[in-house]
């Protein structure tokens, strides 16, 4: 079981990875599941101190209920970042969401969902079970633990660098095969599951190495 101190340790070090990567912007916000208890460790910058808030929305406001809303919504998520890097903030000129370039991206990501201005509309763009989308114009990124979230967002900015490049160039896209897709698909599924049930047992969820 993680102890709170190690939680925040983990939150610091997430924080600082994805910084000095530029994935998190100075206005950006990044929290973690608390496994054990209804909170989350949370700062609205990578910069804040964290502090151990609820993750219940109807007592939190701003972007802390984004996050706490998303926790109740994915029973899988154990950490968020909303606000990333260049590329991924500019994919809102280029329609907001990613068509299926990579198995890769599928695999982890999942299939993005067109961007969406409201939290009404959260329900319906995470229920895939889609771990990036583009939320009132900034990249939102999901992971099952926050080292899966640190890979996500990297992983979001490097596909989103090739498509926005290839867009604005007018280049040739090739879509992954939908046969690849659903096997990829299938995989996230599974791991989002057993994240899940972990969650549910107040424990934190193992990463899996897997492809």
């Amino acid at each position: 079981m993680a102890t709170s101190e190690t939680l925040e340790e983990l939150w610091r070090a997430t924080a600082g990875r994805l910084a000095a990567k530029n994935l998190l912007g100075p206005a950006a916000s990044l929290s973690l599941r608390c496994p054990d208890t209804p909170q989350m460790w949370f700062a609205d910058s990578p910069a804040a101190n964290p502090r151990r808030v609820t993750s219940d929305a109807s007592t939190v406001a701003d972007e802390a209920r984004i996050h706490a809303v998303i926790y109740d919504l994915r029973g899988d998520a154990g950490a968020i970042a909303w606000g990333g890097g260049m590329f991924g903030t500019m994919l809102g000129r280029f329609g907001g969401a990613l068509p299926e370039l990579f198995d890769e991206q599928i695999r982890h990501i999942g299939l993005m969902p067109p961007p969406v201005d409201s939290e009404a509309a959260l329900a319906t763009a995470l229920k895939g079970g889609a771990n990036a989308l583009m939320l009132r114009g900034k990249p939102l990124c999901l992971g099952m633990t926050a080292r899966r979230l640190a890979l996500n967002a990297e992983l979001f900015e490097k596909c989103s660098t090739a498509y926005v490049l290839a867009a604005a160039s007018g280049g040739d896209l090739t879509r992954v095969p939908r046969w690849v897709q659903r096997i990829a698909a299938g995989r996230l599924g599974t791991d989002e599951k057993r994240a899940a049930e972990a969650f549910a047992a107040g424990c934190l969820p193992v990463d899996s190495n897997k492809y």
